[in-house]
């Protein structure tokens, strides 16, 4: 007889491709939109609201045959700065990354500020990283900051 403690449900493991995990459960869908995940056409599973020891409640996306550069990665810290990512291989973790806020953001996060000429005009927004701990984007335009909790993905 299997106690309730025993029945576990199990992700598959992934042959080759990157694992995310650490991704605060209520940011998921952001880093599904900073990624464009919604375009790649490889097999993509995903969980959330997860139990965490460090974040309470996480998520965790699992692609299958994709990779990702640096740069890209980097985009997640903006609304999930503790997520980590897994390469695997051969059904092997090869490489651990942790990701980064970038020093600059450009063309990813929208500005608060609503009189900012780039929610007026056609301009690529553009931020200098103020704060990499709890997130802040001060724009080169009209200088507002837009803290993590107020990033909204472009």
């Amino acid at each position: 007889m299997l106690h309730k403690k025993d029945k576990k449900m199990e992700v598959s493991a992934i042959e080759n491709g990157t694992v995310i995990d650490h991704i605060p459960a209520k940011v998921l869908f952001k880093v599904i939109a900073i990624l464009g995940l919604d375009h790649i056409d490889k097999p993509i599973t995903f969980g959330t609201n997860l139990d965490s020891k460090k974040l309470g409640k996480k998520a965790i996306i699992k692609l299958s045959e994709t990779f990702f550069i640096d740069k890209d990665i980097n985009k997640i810290a903006l609304v999930a700065p503790q997520a980590k990512l897994n390469i695997i291989k051969d059904y092997t973790v090869v490489e651990k990354k942790v990701v980064e806020v970038p020093d600059e953001i450009i063309g990813i996060a929208k500005c608060v500020n609503p009189k900012c000429i780039t929610n007026n005009e056609k301009i690529v927004t553009k931020f200098q990283v103020i704060s990499k701990r709890e997130v802040q984007l001060r724009c080169h335009y009209c200088e507002k900051i837009t803290n993590q909790e107020n990033i909204v993905i472009i």
